[in-house]
């Protein structure tokens, strides 16, 4: 409580510090805007849209002379640095005259404009609304500061957790304990990640993430560990060893399980992407909190509320008339029986789901995607309607060469197949012109993507060559294209390295070669389905969600959690497998003995998890929604597919072979031990 109090106190008094660091040394966009930075710092800033329509024309006088009032107001606000009136640029405005566009340029990039100054220029120009003329406002500062209803995301997802864990523990206070727990975890984490963002680069998005990660895993490890106790007092324990007993097996289940989801997530640091490494070390300080929680605060807790507890698990448990785990063992021996079709069946239904991630797309999300209520939609679809539907991802050409060259540039520009319009060079000093290139593609479409590639690749080198000049594809559509190649690129050597050591963690624990090999390719069978799903829905726009690219950091985020989380459940079953092996030496009964006393608890760990993440698809952000679908249906799968199903087939298949591991590994291997030294005992009664 105390570091809840003074964390929570500290992050109010100083504030947060969040900013996103969306750099790629060495690529073009980015060599692109550090020249303009250098050289031209007055295009380097971020710029908004004042699009302006009226049905009846731009051009009479009143109408002029308030559009132009209202732009002297913004160009009056501060961070504005400039403004560009639609009647002083012909390209400004559209061929029938009833639409056009000013542009505010500031004087710095988007992720350093406040909220506050973003919204006063939103304001300002739309107080220039009425009688016909339609303001609307577009541009990512804009988008940024955009007030939008926020969702009740986070308080539906605990409500529906605590219906589970009720119905569960068949009382309020004992559900309530695991509640408690992410509560002060994720508490206090985000209170000590928002007075680290003084000292590190983290993303804006931060806070949100650690907030769904927190309350499933924080409610997550205290019920594995609270339902360990109540089975100590089932059968027959007093409350003090309930809790040394509990804490020295499901404890250290914890403690293993919290672990492998933090090497998960810090193995995005191999990535080498500054804007995802913040918020992998915030998410990994998360999770290492709510399991510091669950072995400190939990206790605690116990101990002040155990007599109650107690009362209310002996009652529960004297009513109870079927012995505990009778139907996971009538479902595992049913398994077990019929190893191959489970197997098969399972297995053929996640790779069919996980096929539509093959032809996933990464990106980022404009305006295109946003409400159809919002000023931000809004201006994009007039600016489509206007001026095509490039305009809204213009790339920009850095040209460092002489003015005939830029010109040169220009011409050559025009008349290449997918763009659909230029802008004259604009000069900054004796040798540096920009050139603004309209595609005839949106910024989210392939076709966008495949040009910034081939003017880089086929168009602009031989310019380059022959005229010495410097010639960089930049601006905000092609920044999109590099970060997805690079999160592309890179990919293989994180999904390495996170397979790689979390195998040794599972070899060094459950001292067997196959069971390291089978926990990962499931893992990523079930990480793979929850790609196709989010592919399905939010790329091909399935249930009536507006198409668009996966968020470019969506897919490594997810897998790197939902990873962690399937090790988790790998390790809490196994863990009673291990026991049951090493006390009996019967595989059979070791599997079946694992999946009923630990079934019942991964299902309902398995479907709060599920609701908390499923909850986040309320949230008004694209990317949260994302998050939140992935993260749930990797969850369920993992849950109700890999381990009822393929778990069981797969360890009944191997058999005895499962714990397996060479004499001469053995010896070299550490020893650590899961809920070795304390015998099984029943969890509580259904």
């Amino acid at each position: 409580m105390a570091v809840l109090v003074a964390v929570t106190v500290a992050a109010q008094v100083i504030g947060a510090d969040y900013r996103n660091d969306f750099s790629l040394p060495g690529t073009d966009s980015q060599r692109a805007m550090d020249t303009l930075r250098e050289r031209a710092p007055a295009q380097a800033g971020a710029t908004v849209q004042v699009v302006v329509q009226r049905k009846a024309g731009l051009a009479a006088q009143p109408t002029r002379d308030r559009i132009e009032a209202m732009l002297r107001d913004v160009r009056a606000l501060p961070r504005v640095a400039e403004v560009r009136s639609p009647y002083a640029d012909p390209s400004a405005m559209s061929r029938d005259g009833t639409i056009g566009f000013a542009t505010v340029m500031l004087d710095a990039p988007a992720e350093r404009i406040p909220d506050e100054a973003a919204r006063r220029i939103m304001d300002t120009a739309q107080a220039a609304r009425g009688d016909g003329l339609r303001v609307e406002l577009g541009g990512d500062p804009i988008r940024d500061a955009q007030e939008s209803a926020g969702g009740a995301a986070e308080g539906v997802g605990m409500l529906a957790a605590l219906v589970i864990l009720v119905l569960l523990f068949g009382s309020l206070l004992a559900a309530s304990l695991p509640i408690i727990i992410a509560v002060f975890a994720v508490g206090s984490a985000i209170g000590i990640i928002a007075l680290a963002s003084h000292l590190a680069t983290i993303a804006d998005f931060t806070a949100p993430l650690m907030l769904l990660v927190g309350l499933g895993v924080g409610i997550d490890y205290a019920l594995l560990v609270f339902s360990r106790y109540r089975g100590e007092l089932v059968a027959g324990a007093d409350r003090t060893t309930a809790t040394r007993t509990a804490l020295d097996t499901a404890g250290r289940t914890v403690f293993f399980a919290g672990c492998t989801v933090i090497v998960a997530l810090l193995g995005l640091i191999a990535l080498g992407l500054g804007s995802l490494q913040g918020v992998a070390v915030a998410i990994a300080v998360t999770v290492l909190v709510t399991m510091i929680a669950s072995l400190t605060l939990l206790p605690a807790l116990l101990a002040v509320v155990g007599a109650r507890v107690e009362r209310g698990v002996r009652k529960r448990a004297a009513r109870g008339a079927r012995r505990d785990g009778d139907r996971w063992r009538a479902w595992s021996a049913l398994v077990q029986r019929r190893p191959w079709p489970a197997l098969v069946l399972a297995v053929g239904a996640l790779l069919a789901l996980a096929w539509p991630a093959a032809g996933m797309r990464l990106g980022f999300a404009d305006a295109g995607t946003d409400a159809p209520s919002t000023t931000t939609r809004n201006a994009y679809d007039l600016l489509a309607e206007g001026f095509g539907a490039g305009f809204n991802g213009p790339l920009v050409v850095v040209v460092r060469g002489d003015a005939e060259t830029a010109a040169t540039v220009q011409r050559t520009l025009t008349s290449t197949t997918g763009v659909a319009a230029t802008t004259p060079p604009l000069p900054s000093g004796a040798d540096l012109s920009t050139i603004i290139v309209f595609p005839d593609t949106g910024p989210q479409d392939a076709r966008t993507a495949a040009l910034v590639d081939r003017l880089r690749s086929q168009t602009l080198p031989p310019l380059a060559a022959s005229s010495g000049a410097t010639l960089l594809v930049g601006g905000g559509t092609a920044g999109v294209v590099d970060f997805a190649e690079a999160v592309s690129g890179r990919l293989p050597i994180f999904v390495g390295l996170v397979v790689g050591l979390s195998a040794l963690l599972l070899l060094v624990v459950f001292r067997s070669v196959l069971i390291p090999i089978k926990a990962a390719l499931l893992n990523l069978l079930s990480v793979g389905a929850a790609m196709g799903a989010i592919t399905l829905v939010f790329q091909d726009g399935r249930f009536g969600v507006q198409p668009g690219p996966i968020e470019a950091y969506v897919p490594v985020m997810i897998f790197a959690i939902a990873f962690g989380l399937s090790m988790d459940y790998e390790v809490f079953l196994l863990a009673r497998m291990h026991e049951e092996w090493q006390r009996t030496r019967d595989a059979q009964l070791a599997i079946r003995e694992g999946l009923a006393t630990t079934g019942r608890i991964v299902t309902a760990a398995a479907a709060i998890m599920v609701l908390v993440f499923g909850s986040f698809l309320l949230a008004p952000g694209r990317m949260l929604q994302q998050f939140g679908l992935g993260l749930a249906v990797a969850v369920l799968l993992d849950a109700l597919v890999i381990r009822c199903l393929i778990v069981p087939a797969v360890m009944r298949l191997l058999g005895a072979r499962a714990w397996w591991l060479p004499r001469r590994l053995d010896r070299s291997l550490p020893h650590v031990a899961l809920e070795a030294a304390h015998p099984v005992s029943a969890a509580p009664a259904d």
